[in-house]
């Protein structure tokens, strides 16, 4: 199948890759399965087609208070129309948790709120006193009001391990209360069971080939250099280099085309 939509089609198109039918190709199809794995966990970790941003919310619990650190493993699904969203399990990244305060009210006495209710409109429509400031003025006043949120209630640093599943929070226990909601902003996998065109993705056919190559390579190494019948030598370790530069190459050029850029803070 020239467009595989499944791990039966990717294992069986990379398999005539290499030249089966007509060359037996020594490896097990439980070889290749694991194999098309770590293709897939390299292309959710690197490419930017293998991951995408999801938002989950989450409510403190007394016990995410008293430990201070929260469980991905306790967090969504995310339900969609589709039906198909992520949960906490599928993270692969956090970049923010976005906080709730003093400044990030956004109900009626909010400053931010008065300040759109008496300037934005008075720009715009030449209401009160507010016609002659302009739209520069409006900014600056909005920018040192950011500035003051930042200086007395600076955002709170997180760490996060995809291994432990863990959120540690660098919060004071007068930061959180119990019952308090968080937004995550998240990186999560994209799911080959729900969407199977990633099967069909160029880079990961030609990766998983190169690993599948790189097993066959070593499967025919401890035979190298016997002769079967009719006067073949067996060589796998030509197979098993080759494979070896192919899947340098490609982890180079996943690292340099496919990969999202590093996020820079400036300033």
């Amino acid at each position: 199948m020239a467009a595989p939509n499944s791990k039966e089609t990717l294992i069986e198109y990379c398999f005539k890759r290499l030249g089966a039918p007509v060359i037996e190709i020594n490896v097990d199809y439980s070889q290749a399965e694991d194999r098309l794995d770590d293709a897939l966990d390299l292309f959710s970790e690197r490419h930017f087609d293998g991951v995408e941003k999801a938002f989950f919310k989450h409510q403190v619990t007394a016990a995410d208070k008293a430990q201070e650190y929260i469980s991905t493993d306790d967090i969504g699904p995310i339900s969609g129309v589709t039906g198909d969203g992520p949960s906490g399990t599928d993270i692969t990244s956090i970049t923010r948790i976005f906080q709730f305060g003093q400044f990030s009210n956004s109900g009626m006495f909010d400053i931010r709120y008065q300040l759109a209710l008496s300037d934005y409109f008075g720009i715009n429509r030449g209401l009160n006193a507010s016609v002659g400031q302009g739209l520069s003025t409006y900014d600056s006043t909005k920018r040192y009001i950011n500035l003051i949120e930042d200086f007395f209630q600076p955002e709170k640093r997180i760490r996060f391990n995809k291994v432990s599943n863990k959120i540690h929070l660098d919060y004071s226990q007068e930061d959180m209360s119990v019952d308090d909601y968080l937004i995550l902003e998240t990186y999560v996998k994209i799911p080959s069971t729900a969407f199977s065109e990633i099967f069909n993705d160029v880079w990961l056919k030609k990766y998983a080939t190169a690993l599948i190559k790189k097993q066959w390579g070593a499967n025919l190494s401890k035979f190298n250099g016997v002769a079967m019948l009719g006067g073949v030598t067996m060589n796998g370790e030509t197979i098993y280099s080759q494979a070896i530069e192919e899947q340098q190459r490609l982890e180079d050029q996943i690292q340099l085309a496919f990969e999202l850029p590093v996020s820079y803070m400036v300033g």
